[in-house]
């Protein structure tokens, strides 16, 4: 397919993130853009701004007249159920119609690409590295399945040679990619409504590495079974983050490189698991040919992304922080983030479960993860594409968590909840809609500071 044949691109499923970065992309670079999603929210608000036409009902009266067959293509996410009248339209009209990782494997087969795998720590690692290649001046676009704080956007840079991209592992999506270097942060069993078993990610992983022909070009954690450039942090490896410490809440640490030792870098994101994204992000723009005094400013300068470890509130007596987190590897990290950062102070944690195939697949470590803060609100849980499951509910989690300060809550008495809190430091966790809810409850706590 030539891109530059298209006019008109048109999305269903708008909203998504990975989606939305692609809108704006094509909206960047002169084509029509418009969609459909099912709801409105904070992104589709940015996107109707930036000049987009979006509509939230399936109604194929709503699709332009001029999305000509010949002119436009059609871009899909696959949680569109098969159902979808606006989606029938185009496949029976024969409408080139893709899935976002179709489209991301296009654009960037001729470019020099990075990607960025691992089933946690793709969004952070992918942001500081197009940040880092970005501010050093590389042509570079990177696609990014969160907005990066420092641009406001989902897309760093608008270059024509060089892309980054998140190698997404949902639905096998990352397959579509050529990648020239990149890096698997991770490979802990999610998904499993799609993949069945753990080993089937590990090969659908394996696969994606086998796409990198210079081993010397792909980047891995020490743990996992691929072969690769070994990172780690205050381990032995070819790229090793090592000296770290915590001066004015930000890491100043050391990077042993295969050349040379780079000295006092400056991280200002929270959590060990950050600092091991960052070294990956350094790895592959050093090996990329990335100055190391460039890499050493971008690294200070990057800000973080939205819903990743962010914060809302940040006062001495009261600290807000929102996370995207909806894994128990990732709750784990964000309480070890907490406690690094305040230690003997009490946390509340409120999380919304995401998927009822998640929850259900991994209940106990869901429990465990969550039972280490000191008091739990938990809602119920966020359905997105699935329908409710017998026994899978908030409440059959709640049970098996040994923290005996711990509650249902509901989402109309959310609010009331956390303003009757004495908790000095709360964190709201999930992937589903508690994200929509950030500025009311920022509200409301900012109320009793």
């Amino acid at each position: 397919m030539n891109l530059n044949q298209i006019q008109n691109v048109y999305f269903i499923g708008i909203g998504g993130i990975g989606m939305s970065a692609l809108a704006r992309y094509f909206k960047f670079i002169g084509k029509n853009v418009s969609g459909y999603d099912k709801t409105p929210s904070m992104l589709t608000n940015e996107l109707i701004e930036s000049g987009i036409d979006i509509h939230f009902e399936d109604n194929i009266n709503l699709i332009p007249s001029d999305y000509f067959v010949e002119n436009t293509l059609v871009i899909f996410t696959p949680a569109v159920p098969k159902t979808h009248s606006e989606w029938n339209y185009f496949i029976e009209r024969h409408y080139e119609v893709k899935k976002r990782a179709e489209v991301l494997g296009i654009i960037s087969k001729d470019t020099f690409c990075f990607a960025v795998a691992g089933t946690h720590g793709k969004t952070t690692t992918s942001s500081i590295l197009g940040h880092i290649l970005f501010q050093s001046g590389a042509d570079v676009t990177a696609f990014i399945g969160g907005i990066v704080e420092n641009y406001n956007s989902n897309l760093i840079g608008s270059g024509k040679t060089v892309t980054v991209v998140e190698a997404d592992e949902f639905d096998r999506s990352f397959l579509h990619l050529r990648p020239d270097i990149a890096c698997v942060t991770s490979m802990d069993a999610d998904h499993l409504d799609i993949y069945g078993t753990s080993d089937a990610i590990e090969d659908s992983f394996r696969e994606f590495a086998s796409k990198v022909e210079d081993k010397n070009n792909l980047f891995i954690t020490k743990e996992l079974p691929l072969d690769g450039v070994q990172c780690a942090v205050n381990e032995d490896a070819v790229f090793k983050a090592f000296n770290v410490r915590i001066e004015d809440g930000a890491y100043v640490f050391d990077v042993q490189t295969p050349s040379e030792i780079m000295k006092d870098l400056r991280f200002g994101l929270p959590g060990r698991h950050n600092l091991m994204n960052g070294l990956m992000a350094i790895a592959m723009a050093k090996t990329y040919g990335t100055p190391t005094d460039s890499i050493a400013k971008a690294i200070a300068s990057f800000n973080g992304i939205r819903r990743r470890f962010s914060y809302q509130i940040k006062s001495e007596n009261l600290v807000y922080i929102d996370d995207y987190a909806h894994h128990p590897t990732e709750i784990n990290a964000v309480h070890q983030a907490v406690r690094e950062l305040y230690p003997g102070r009490k946390v509340l944690a409120i999380f919304q479960p995401h998927l009822f195939s998640r929850t259900r697949d991994f209940v106990d470590g869901f429990a465990a993860s969550l039972s280490q803060f000191d008091e739990v609100f938990l809602m119920d849980i966020y359905p997105a594409r699935e329908l409710p499951m017998e026994g899978v509910t908030s409440e059959w989690l709640l049970g098996k968590m040994t923290n005996t300060n711990k509650k249902i809550v509901a989402k109309e008495d959310l609010l009331g909840e956390i303003k009757a809190s004495d908790a000095p430091i709360i964190v709201t966790i999930g992937a589903g809609d508690l994200g929509e809810m950030v500025p009311s409850i920022k509200k409301i706590l900012n109320e009793n500071i």
